[in-house]
């Protein structure tokens, strides 16, 4: 991949991330979080592999996913 397609797709990971926190209804904000953090994992396996980037990221990606499949339970 190139190197400004990896730049962009690092870039719009930090704005879902950022705009994560702004949102107030949770499952809004864990599923635009968890396009952030996939979007970091995409970065950090084109950008390396920087694993310090991928291992968190892919982790809180499936945190959200786990609460977003329990929470439809409730």
């Amino acid at each position: 991949m190139s190197p400004e397609i990896t730049t962009y797709i690092g870039y719009s990971a930090s704005v879902f991330i950022v705009l994560s926190f702004i949102l107030k209804d949770v499952r809004k904000i864990r599923i635009v979080n968890m396009i952030g953090c996939f979007c970091f994992v995409i970065y950090g396996f084109f950008s390396g592999p920087l694993w310090p980037v991928i291992i968190p990221n892919g982790l809180i990606c499936f945190i959200q996913i786990y609460h977003l499949i329990l929470g439809k339970k409730d």
